[in-house]
Protein backbone atom coordinates (compact mmCIF):
# COMPACT_ATOMS: atom_id res chain seq x y z
CA UNK A 1 0.00 0.00 0.00
CA UNK A 2 2.68 2.50 1.00
CA UNK A 3 4.81 1.68 -2.03
CA UNK A 4 1.83 2.31 -4.31
CA UNK A 5 1.11 5.59 -2.52
CA UNK A 6 4.72 6.68 -3.03
CA UNK A 7 4.56 5.94 -6.78
CA UNK A 8 1.21 7.70 -7.09
CA UNK A 9 2.43 10.76 -5.18
CA UNK A 10 5.56 10.99 -7.34
CA UNK A 11 3.59 10.64 -10.57
CA UNK A 12 1.06 13.28 -9.49
CA UNK A 13 3.84 15.68 -8.50
CA UNK A 14 5.53 15.30 -11.90
CA UNK A 15 2.17 15.67 -13.67
CA UNK A 16 1.16 18.85 -11.84
CA UNK A 17 4.65 20.36 -12.14
CA UNK A 18 4.59 19.79 -15.91
CA UNK A 19 1.23 21.57 -16.14
CA UNK A 20 2.58 24.39 -13.98
CA UNK A 21 5.34 24.96 -16.52
CA UNK A 22 2.77 24.94 -19.32
CA UNK A 23 0.66 27.42 -17.37
CA UNK A 24 3.60 29.82 -17.06
CA UNK A 25 4.21 29.67 -20.80
CA UNK A 26 0.51 30.07 -21.64
CA UNK A 27 -0.02 32.66 -18.86
CA UNK A 28 -3.19 30.97 -17.66
CA UNK A 29 -3.36 28.97 -14.46
CA UNK A 30 -6.77 27.54 -15.31
CA UNK A 31 -4.79 24.82 -17.09
CA UNK A 32 -4.83 23.31 -13.60
CA UNK A 33 -8.47 22.37 -14.26
CA UNK A 34 -7.44 20.38 -17.33
CA UNK A 35 -4.63 18.79 -15.30
CA UNK A 36 -7.18 17.76 -12.66
CA UNK A 37 -9.05 15.31 -14.86
CA UNK A 38 -5.97 13.96 -16.61
CA UNK A 39 -4.27 13.45 -13.25
CA UNK A 40 -6.72 10.71 -12.30
CA UNK A 41 -5.73 8.81 -15.42
CA UNK A 42 -2.14 9.08 -14.19
CA UNK A 43 -3.17 7.74 -10.76
CA UNK A 44 -5.15 4.85 -12.22
CA UNK A 45 -2.46 3.77 -14.67
CA UNK A 46 0.50 4.17 -12.29
CA UNK A 47 -1.21 2.33 -9.42
CA UNK A 48 -2.19 -0.48 -11.80
CA UNK A 49 1.36 -0.80 -13.19
CA UNK A 50 2.78 -0.81 -9.66
CA UNK A 51 0.71 -3.92 -8.91
CA UNK A 52 1.02 -6.50 -11.73
CA UNK A 53 -2.03 -8.67 -12.37
CA UNK A 54 -5.61 -7.48 -12.49
CA UNK A 55 -9.03 -8.46 -11.22
CA UNK A 56 -12.39 -7.74 -12.81
CA UNK A 57 -13.07 -5.12 -10.15
CA UNK A 58 -9.77 -3.38 -10.88
CA UNK A 59 -10.44 -3.40 -14.62
CA UNK A 60 -13.92 -1.91 -14.15
CA UNK A 61 -12.52 0.86 -11.96
CA UNK A 62 -9.80 1.61 -14.53
CA UNK A 63 -12.31 1.89 -17.38
CA UNK A 64 -14.67 4.12 -15.38
CA UNK A 65 -11.84 6.45 -14.39
CA UNK A 66 -10.54 6.70 -17.96
CA UNK A 67 -14.00 7.53 -19.35
CA UNK A 68 -14.79 10.16 -16.72
CA UNK A 69 -11.37 11.82 -16.65
CA UNK A 70 -11.01 12.02 -20.43
CA UNK A 71 -14.49 13.56 -20.81
CA UNK A 72 -13.88 16.11 -18.08
CA UNK A 73 -10.48 17.19 -19.41
CA UNK A 74 -11.78 17.54 -22.98
CA UNK A 75 -14.82 19.50 -21.81
CA UNK A 76 -12.77 21.96 -19.77
CA UNK A 77 -10.26 22.39 -22.59
CA UNK A 78 -13.04 23.10 -25.10
CA UNK A 79 -14.81 25.43 -22.65
CA UNK A 80 -11.71 27.51 -21.92
CA UNK A 81 -10.27 27.64 -25.44
CA UNK A 82 -10.43 31.15 -26.81
CA UNK A 83 -11.82 32.53 -23.55
CA UNK A 84 -10.16 34.72 -20.90
CA UNK A 85 -8.58 33.00 -17.92
CA UNK A 86 -11.10 31.69 -15.38
CA UNK A 87 -12.14 34.47 -12.94
CA UNK A 88 -10.85 32.57 -9.88
CA UNK A 89 -7.33 32.18 -11.22
CA UNK A 90 -7.29 35.70 -12.61
CA UNK A 91 -8.18 37.13 -9.18
CA UNK A 92 -5.47 35.09 -7.47
CA UNK A 93 -2.96 36.29 -10.06
CA UNK A 94 -3.85 39.89 -9.21
CA UNK A 95 -3.96 39.34 -5.44
CA UNK A 96 -0.57 37.59 -5.25
CA UNK A 97 1.32 40.25 -7.19
CA UNK A 98 5.11 39.72 -7.15
CA UNK A 99 4.67 36.44 -5.24
CA UNK A 100 2.48 35.07 -7.97
CA UNK A 101 4.81 32.41 -9.41
CA UNK A 102 5.63 30.48 -6.25
CA UNK A 103 2.16 30.94 -4.74
CA UNK A 104 0.57 29.60 -7.92
CA UNK A 105 2.81 26.53 -7.76
CA UNK A 106 2.08 25.85 -4.09
CA UNK A 107 -1.53 27.02 -3.74
CA UNK A 108 -2.88 25.88 -7.11
CA UNK A 109 -0.87 23.06 -8.66
CA UNK A 110 0.71 21.29 -5.69
CA UNK A 111 -2.38 21.74 -3.52
CA UNK A 112 -4.58 20.27 -6.24
CA UNK A 113 -2.08 17.42 -6.51
CA UNK A 114 -2.51 16.66 -2.80
CA UNK A 115 -6.28 16.82 -3.18
CA UNK A 116 -6.00 14.44 -6.15
CA UNK A 117 -4.12 11.82 -4.14
CA UNK A 118 -6.74 11.96 -1.36
CA UNK A 119 -9.69 12.01 -3.76
CA UNK A 120 -8.31 9.04 -5.70
CA UNK A 121 -7.93 6.87 -2.59
CA UNK A 122 -10.45 4.23 -3.76
CA UNK A 123 -8.63 3.96 -7.10
CA UNK A 124 -5.12 3.25 -5.89
CA UNK A 125 -6.36 1.23 -2.92
CA UNK A 126 -8.33 -1.20 -5.07
CA UNK A 127 -5.33 -1.56 -7.39
CA UNK A 128 -3.16 -2.38 -4.38
CA UNK A 129 -5.20 -4.73 -2.20
CA UNK A 130 -8.01 -6.26 -4.30
CA UNK A 131 -7.91 -10.03 -4.64
CA UNK A 132 -10.80 -10.61 -7.01
CA UNK A 133 -14.55 -10.95 -7.10
CA UNK A 134 -17.34 -8.76 -8.48
CA UNK A 135 -20.73 -8.66 -6.78
CA UNK A 136 -24.21 -7.36 -7.51
CA UNK A 137 -23.46 -4.43 -5.19
CA UNK A 138 -20.44 -3.57 -7.33
CA UNK A 139 -22.79 -3.55 -10.33
CA UNK A 140 -25.04 -1.12 -8.49
CA UNK A 141 -21.95 1.06 -8.08
CA UNK A 142 -21.47 1.12 -11.85
CA UNK A 143 -25.10 2.24 -12.24
CA UNK A 144 -24.63 5.00 -9.65
CA UNK A 145 -21.43 6.07 -11.42
CA UNK A 146 -23.26 6.19 -14.76
CA UNK A 147 -26.04 8.32 -13.28
CA UNK A 148 -23.46 10.72 -11.89
CA UNK A 149 -21.58 10.92 -15.18
CA UNK A 150 -24.79 11.68 -17.08
CA UNK A 151 -25.72 14.40 -14.59
CA UNK A 152 -22.28 15.98 -14.85
CA UNK A 153 -22.00 15.71 -18.63
CA UNK A 154 -25.55 16.88 -19.42
CA UNK A 155 -25.28 19.74 -16.91
CA UNK A 156 -21.98 20.84 -18.45
CA UNK A 157 -23.42 20.67 -21.98
CA UNK A 158 -26.55 22.62 -21.07
CA UNK A 159 -24.48 25.36 -19.41
CA UNK A 160 -22.06 25.57 -22.34
CA UNK A 161 -24.88 25.93 -24.88
CA UNK A 162 -26.60 28.51 -22.67
CA UNK A 163 -23.45 30.64 -22.45
CA UNK A 164 -22.81 30.45 -26.18
CA UNK A 165 -26.07 32.33 -26.82
CA UNK A 166 -25.28 36.09 -26.74
CA UNK A 167 -28.83 36.77 -25.54
CA UNK A 168 -27.99 35.04 -22.25
CA UNK A 169 -25.06 37.29 -21.34
CA UNK A 170 -25.31 38.24 -17.66
CA UNK A 171 -28.21 35.84 -17.07
CA UNK A 172 -28.38 32.63 -15.05
CA UNK A 173 -29.42 29.26 -16.42
CA UNK A 174 -32.63 27.92 -14.85
CA UNK A 175 -33.69 25.28 -17.36
CA UNK A 176 -32.91 21.62 -17.96
CA UNK A 177 -31.17 19.95 -15.03
CA UNK A 178 -30.51 23.42 -13.64
CA UNK A 179 -34.22 23.66 -12.85
CA UNK A 180 -33.83 20.96 -10.19
CA UNK A 181 -30.43 21.84 -8.72
CA UNK A 182 -28.28 24.94 -8.93
CA UNK A 183 -25.22 22.76 -9.55
CA UNK A 184 -26.08 19.57 -11.47
CA UNK A 185 -22.49 19.13 -12.66
CA UNK A 186 -21.15 19.21 -9.10
CA UNK A 187 -23.86 16.84 -7.88
CA UNK A 188 -23.01 14.50 -10.76
CA UNK A 189 -19.31 14.54 -9.93
CA UNK A 190 -19.92 13.71 -6.27
CA UNK A 191 -22.40 10.97 -7.21
CA UNK A 192 -20.04 9.26 -9.66
CA UNK A 193 -17.28 9.18 -7.06
CA UNK A 194 -19.61 7.50 -4.58
CA UNK A 195 -20.54 5.05 -7.33
CA UNK A 196 -16.88 4.33 -8.01
CA UNK A 197 -16.33 3.67 -4.32
CA UNK A 198 -19.27 1.21 -4.26
CA UNK A 199 -17.55 -0.66 -7.09
CA UNK A 200 -14.56 -1.19 -4.75
CA UNK A 201 -16.66 -2.69 -1.93
CA UNK A 202 -15.46 -6.21 -1.25
CA UNK A 203 -11.78 -5.44 -1.72
CA UNK A 204 -9.58 -5.12 1.33
CA UNK A 205 -9.62 -1.68 3.02
CA UNK A 206 -12.68 -0.62 1.00
CA UNK A 207 -14.03 1.30 4.00
CA UNK A 208 -10.90 3.46 4.01
CA UNK A 209 -11.59 4.30 0.37
CA UNK A 210 -14.75 6.19 1.40
CA UNK A 211 -12.47 9.07 2.40
CA UNK A 212 -12.11 9.86 -1.32
CA UNK A 213 -15.75 10.55 -2.24
CA UNK A 214 -16.41 12.13 1.17
CA UNK A 215 -13.51 14.53 0.56
CA UNK A 216 -14.62 15.61 -2.92
CA UNK A 217 -18.22 16.04 -1.72
CA UNK A 218 -17.02 18.30 1.08
CA UNK A 219 -14.83 20.32 -1.29
CA UNK A 220 -17.63 20.80 -3.81
CA UNK A 221 -20.31 21.76 -1.31
CA UNK A 222 -18.39 23.66 1.37
CA UNK A 223 -15.02 24.87 0.09
CA UNK A 224 -14.01 25.53 -3.52
CA UNK A 225 -17.05 24.58 -5.57
CA UNK A 226 -20.50 25.89 -4.73
CA UNK A 227 -19.49 28.67 -2.27
CA UNK A 228 -17.14 30.40 -4.73
CA UNK A 229 -19.52 30.24 -7.69
CA UNK A 230 -22.57 31.30 -5.71
CA UNK A 231 -20.76 34.31 -4.28
CA UNK A 232 -20.14 35.48 -7.84
CA UNK A 233 -23.64 34.62 -9.05
CA UNK A 234 -25.38 36.44 -6.20
CA UNK A 235 -25.16 39.78 -8.04
CA UNK A 236 -26.88 38.53 -11.18
CA UNK A 237 -30.53 39.46 -11.88
CA UNK A 238 -32.99 36.80 -10.76
CA UNK A 239 -30.48 34.91 -8.62
CA UNK A 240 -32.26 35.42 -5.29
CA UNK A 241 -35.56 34.06 -6.61
CA UNK A 242 -33.81 31.15 -8.32
CA UNK A 243 -31.85 30.25 -5.19
CA UNK A 244 -35.00 30.43 -3.06
CA UNK A 245 -36.87 27.87 -5.13
CA UNK A 246 -34.03 25.55 -6.25
CA UNK A 247 -31.90 23.19 -4.15
CA UNK A 248 -28.22 24.03 -4.14
CA UNK A 249 -26.92 20.49 -4.56
CA UNK A 250 -29.27 17.49 -4.37
CA UNK A 251 -31.81 17.64 -7.24
CA UNK A 252 -35.45 18.10 -6.33
CA UNK A 253 -38.58 19.76 -7.70
CA UNK A 254 -38.58 23.57 -7.44
CA UNK A 255 -40.31 25.09 -4.41
CA UNK A 256 -43.48 27.05 -5.06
Amino acid sequence: MWTTLAWVALAVWLHMTAFYVLAIVAKRNDLADVAWGLGFIVVAVVSALANPGSTLRQMVVLVLVLLWAARLAMHIWARNRGQPEDFRYKKWREDWGDQYLWKAYLNVFLLQGIFMVVNSLPIWLVNTVDRGGFTLLNGVGVAVWLAGLLFEAVGDLQLMLFRRNPANKGRIITTGLWRYTRHPNYFGEALLWWGLWIVTIGSRLWLLGAIGPAFITLMLTRVSGIPMLEKRSATKPGWAAYAARTNAFIPWFPKG
